[in-house]
């Protein structure tokens, strides 16, 4: 039998943890399944046809928000070319609407719900004829006599009975790596699927020791936690911290995410001793709207987590990365914009302005007409307007948002940002009215070059600060002239 596991990534660098753990963890079917692993930037015939050439005997496909347009076409497209193969969906996208998935698509054979690694093991021996009943699996949703048949959501419960996702690290020369020491989150942010499963369970510590030396001495450039707050647990993170630091090869980087307000002194005095570049932290601030935190049921005290953040940034070691998001409830523009003053003064090395996703299964979604949240149809179904933001606002903070990303978030232009910040009284005002600048001369709708981005932004800064246009135009010059070879003068 052979079997196929699926994955379409957001991007070439990135990898799919839940297939490479599943594979590990299907026991003696192990050798005889193939990952398939694409991107959403190829074509749906591409993937059709490398799919089709590997002559499968059983399907199955991992599904999230970036992905699940291209499954679903697939899954259309591969029921004619290959009329006979089980085809099964599995993750966060299939699990929350699983059966609206097999009503609305009949070559959808069945639904893999909750964790997959134990249900996909037993499936492969229903396949294999070595069990009689799928209603004995758990974390199965399927047909049978034209009735859909729900086992109810499967479940890991010792995390440290799982096998090492990982064989062969030459694949990933030039991806990012996940891995995970602990599954689910102690915390209940309405817009989080995370915030379903309340049963925090960590993997054995002197397994993930031996499992972490595997990618050190591999030298693997980057490992990215998915542990969706990794130091909720002070004792387990330590551990884990320390024994990065004393076997830090000069090159791994490890990503956490992370809740500030929760780090302690112990943690800051460690992180003081790590190599420049060895960790990278991103902490979810959302909001610092204390209505909106409290209504999206996070707890969050902004004070500590400013504190934390002016320390690190002072160690001059880790990368920092603010999250904010957009469309939540209580948080109307103005709001919005306080939070975002709030977090740009803070100087993160990366402010990402995310916008609300309106997913299946979490609280936001059943509370979503009381919120009046207006959203899109298709994933990734990011909110357009809410009772608290129109969607002309929406539309601003888009402008906004690809403004932040092309002059903060590229640390191209910081000399400049800097001096220019000084003559404002609002960050959120200057990025706003810059947005509104590049869209009124419809440069949004071009990709532009380096050069060319340095000449939109004297202009706007021109314009902004005519007065001081020509020492803004030096410090441009001299910030394109340090990375360049062909010069400004």
């Amino acid at each position: 039998m052979k079997i196929l596991l699926t994955a379409v990534n957001a991007k070439y660098i990135h990898s799919n943890l839940a297939v490479y753990s599943i594979r590990a963890n299907a026991k003696e079917y192990r050798d005889q399944i193939e990952l398939g692993e694409y991107t959403i930037n190829q074509y749906v015939e591409e993937i059709l046809q490398d799919i089709y050439k590997k002559k499968p005997d059983l399907i199955a496909f991992s599904c999230y928000i970036w992905n699940i347009r291209h499954v679903r076409e697939l899954v259309r497209e591969l029921r004619k070319v290959l009329p006979e193969v089980p085809i099964w969906l599995g993750g966060p996208e299939a699990s929350y609407d699983a059966k609206g998935l097999l009503e609305k698509y009949p070559e959808v054979t069945g639904v893999l719900t909750g964790e997959g690694e134990e249900s996909f093991y037993e499936l492969c021996k229903f396949y294999d004829g070595k069990r009689e009943k799928l209603t004995d699996v758990c974390g199965l949703v399927y047909r049978e006599n034209e009735q859909l048949v729900d086992t109810a959501f499967s479940f890991v419960k010792d995390l440290s009975s799982l096998a090492f996702a990982y064989e062969d690290f030459d694949d990933f020369k030039h991806k990012i790596i996940y891995y995970e020491s602990g599954r689910g989150c102690p915390f209940s942010c309405s817009y989080c699927l995370s915030s379903i499963d309340k049963s925090v369970r960590f993997r054995n510590l002197e397994l993930v020791k031996k499992e972490l030396k595997t990618f050190i001495d591999a030298k693997v450039p980057q490992v990215k936690f998915v542990d969706r707050t990794f130091n909720c647990k002070v004792s387990h993170a330590m551990e884990i911290w320390n024994y990065i630091q004393e076997h830090d090869n000069g090159v791994t980087n490890f990503h956490f995410e992370v809740a500030a307000d929760l780090i302690t002194e112990e943690e800051l005095e460690l992180f003081a001793k790590m190599r420049k570049g060895l960790i990278q932290l991103e902490i979810g601030v959302q909001s610092t709207n204390e209505n909106t935190v409290c209504e999206i049921r996070r707890k969050m005290d902004f004070e500590k987590v400013a504190q934390f953040v002016t320390k690190v940034k002072e160690l001059g070691n880790i990368h920092q990365h603010l999250d904010l998001i957009a469309g939540l409830p209580e948080e109307n523009y103005e709001s919005f914009a306080k939070s975002f003053d709030d977090v740009f003064a803070l100087r993160p090395e990366q402010l990402q302005l995310g916008f609300l996703k309106v997913l299946k299964g979490s609280y936001m979604y059943e509370n979503r007409a009381a919120y009046g949240l207006v959203y899109r149809s298709e994933p990734p179904y990011e909110v357009l307007s809410t009772n608290w933001v129109s969607y002309e606002e929406m539309i601003r903070m888009k402008a906004i948002e690809q403004i932040v990303e092309l002059y903060y978030n590229s640390h191209q232009y910081d000399k400049t940002l800097e001096a220019v910040l000084l003559e404002e009284e609002s960050a959120f005002a200057f990025f706003e009215a810059f947005a509104d600048a590049y869209r009124a001369k419809g440069y949004h709708m071009v990709n532009h070059s380096r050069k060319e981005k340095y000449y939109i932004f004297k202009e706007f800064l021109e314009m902004r600060h005519p007065e001081q246009g020509e020492y803004y135009w030096n410090l441009l010059k001299e910030e394109f002239n340090s990375r360049e070879v062909r010069k400004i003068k």
